[in-house]
């Protein structure tokens, strides 16, 4: 385990309370089944949620955000144009842009347009699951749907290829996280087996990814401390009695909004015993 600095509880806590004071207004391009979840993690973090989509309003609200989500969920021939649209005209802007490349490697079609947004976009981060992470990478991967299957033994060294490829902080999510960056890649051993059991966990990483980046300078700082929150809150949401994945999604958005800094600061457990730097 680590006990870098970057990673302690009080780490976590001053960014926790930057996100909340900043209030960013983070932007989201993404899929209809999911919106309403990531709205509301949005908020529970602290963010302001705006889902303007629209290939000619969504450049326009790019202006006012403090982030912006690209999720591919969605392939329409409208949204394509509205994610590319959005993302160039953010770059102009200095709006921090976060890429969840959902789904990519299952279809040709996926693919093209997520290389073609990593060829025309500057990413501040990329969250996807081992599949789509190593899809991007050129990394044999198995994605069915939207999900990763198969075995990633090499997926830290992927991410950090990644990461070295893009400049971007880059976020595989699965069993255990990992967070890569050009200069260090962590693993965190955070969630529970139950975030899988709901669709749009994967999602909601992404977007609290994006509200961390809305609310914090540094992006990788960003990735890592939104993704061991998420974990976290993951955790605090199986303690609560629940009856199966709905009364579990429940508590989990509960969770989030209840992880407040103050109560962070209470945790007996040091967020480092979590996190495991790769070298």
């Amino acid at each position: 385990m680590t006990n870098d600095p970057e990673c302690s509880a009080s780490a976590l806590a001053d960014s926790l309370t930057s996100v909340r004071e900043t209030e960013p207004l983070v932007q989201h391009l993404t899929n209809e089944v999911t919106k309403n979840d990531l709205a509301n993690i949005t908020l529970h973090w602290g963010g302001l949620p705006v889902m303007a989509d629209a290939p000619d309003e969504a450049p326009e609200m790019a202006e006012l955000a403090g982030a912006i989500l690209l999720n591919t969920g969605r392939m329409s021939d409208s949204n394509i144009a509205a994610l590319h649209n959005t993302g160039q005209a953010a770059n102009d802007l200095g709006v921090p842009v976060v890429l969840d490349p959902v789904g990519v490697g299952a279809t040709p079609t996926r693919t093209e347009v997520v290389e073609s947004l990593l060829e025309s976009v500057e990413f501040a981060a990329i969250k996807g699951n081992y599949g789509e992470i190593s899809a991007l990478a050129g990394v044999e991967a198995e994605v069915k749907g939207v999900e990763s299957i198969g075995e990633y033994d090499e997926i830290a060294d992927t991410a950090r290829w990644l990461a070295d490829a893009t400049g971007a902080a880059v976020v595989a999510s699965g069993t255990h996280d990992v967070v890569a960056s050009q200069d260090a890649a962590y693993r965190l051993k955070s969630g529970h087996e139950m975030m899988g059991e709901i669709v749009g966990t994967g999602c909601m990483l992404g977007s609290t990814v994006a509200t961390f980046c809305g609310g914090l300078l540094d992006p990788h700082v960003a990735a890592l401390h939104g993704t061991l929150a998420f974990g976290l809150v993951g955790e605090q949401a199986a303690d609560i009695a629940h009856n199966g994945p709905a009364s579990y999604r429940t508590n989990f958005l509960d969770s989030v909004w209840n992880f407040r800094p103050e109560a962070l600061r209470e945790l007996t457990a040091d967020p480092n015993s979590r996190v495991e730097r790769i070298d």
